[in-house]
């Protein structure tokens, strides 16, 4: 199905099922430090839709006018050299929509990283900086659709930066630093090939995406897809109450995601899954804390219970599990056994 219809992208609220897969995003949406989503499933099962739907949904974020990287001037750290080097105060700020962009399969490391500006070069003898991708996406989204099929190249750069938050591009007597903190979010199908273990790591929650399989659930699907696509701005003010309603959720959990208290008792239980799971390295537990305690804000609560460790567990812990050749069960099957082993209803 088609990602959006005149330049407008499906509304997030009138997303048909996969709550797993909305779940995983809006968590990602109020702390970004959770660390992007996997959805990997079926075609045309709208998870490039979705993440249209959220940009769009995402409250809009104040920048530097101008920069090329979207800085926020609030910020005392992480702005780029042009923006840290000007007076305090001085800087034109605005409003603007956060990034969603894409980075294509076939994209060349020159266009992912950036380049020398060769338009400039040939025209004036200036070395000038040509920003790429990854500082486009700087504070939004960077979406990859078939990651599975990205090239190693870019995989390993991806690897590199999104350990730093910090693109360096030395090339053409260009030396160049600037910030790209972004959430990843990458999509495919299994069966065109698996991901590399190193960057399925750098995935806080990851989902599997399946076509509806009721009768009831496909018939509202294609109803909404075609409502949408006969008359937008009918379709838009029918669910545009609800995309106001959700937007100031994301709104209040961002703002009192800090007020979250994390009890002692999660981290036990939460380190105790991961071991009890044979999760490798500590990512596990982290992410599992702070994708639990973004749920609380979202949801309005005052600290972090069972009831958020419980609906996150498979999404923060199923790839980080090492196959097991004694049990042919899924990954996803296994960390609810442990959650129910663990933390019994």
């Amino acid at each position: 199905m088609g990602l959006e219809h005149m330049g407008r992208p499906f509304p997030f609220s009138a997303i048909v099922g996969q709550e797993e897969m909305k779940l995983a995003f809006l968590v990602a949406a109020v702390d970004a430090t959770v660390g992007g989503v996997l959805a990997f499933g079926d075609r045309g099962t709208g998870k490039s839709t979705a993440v249209r739907a959220l940009a769009a949904l995402l409250p809009e974020m104040r920048a530097v006018v101008g920069c090329p990287y979207h800085c926020d001037p609030s910020s005392t750290a992480g702005l780029c050299s042009a923006c840290g080097a000007a007076p305090r105060g001085a800087l034109k700020t605005a409003l603007q929509p956060v990034p969603v962009v894409d980075l294509p399969l076939g994209a060349t490391e020159d266009r992912v990283v950036g380049a020398l500006n060769l338009e400039r070069a040939l025209s004036s003898g200036e070395k000038a900086f040509e920003p790429g991708l990854l500082a486009q996406a700087n504070r939004g989204f960077l979406y990859i659709d078939e990651v599975n099929l990205l090239e190693d190249h870019l995989v390993d750069l991806l690897l590199d930066v999104s350990a730093s938050g910090v693109n360096v591009v030395e090339r053409e007597g260009l030396s160049i630093r600037h910030p790209a903190r972004f959430v990843l979010i990458g999509s495919g199908n299994p069966e065109e090939g698996e991901l590399r273990p190193q960057l399925l790591d750098r995935f806080g929650l990851a989902v599997d995406v399946r076509t509806p399989s009721d009768v009831p659930t496909r018939i509202e699907v294609v109803k909404r897809r075609d409502a949408f696509e006969r008359d937008t701005e009918v379709f838009f003010k029918k669910w545009s109450g609800e995309e106001k309603k959700l937007r100031k959720r994301i709104e209040s959990a961002r703002a009192g995601l800090a007020l979250v208290a994390t009890p002692d008792s999660v981290f036990d239980t939460a380190t105790r899954l991961c071991l009890s799971l044979g999760t490798d390295g500590l990512r596990g537990e982290l992410t599992l804390i702070r994708a639990a305690r973004a749920l609380a804000s979202l949801e309005g609560k005052a600290e972090v219970g069972d009831a958020e460790l419980r609906r996150l567990a498979p999404m923060a812990l199923s790839h980080r599990l090492r196959r097991n050749p004694l049990d042919d069960s899924g990954s996803a099957l296994r960390v609810r056994r442990a959650v129910e082993e663990i933390l019994p209803a």
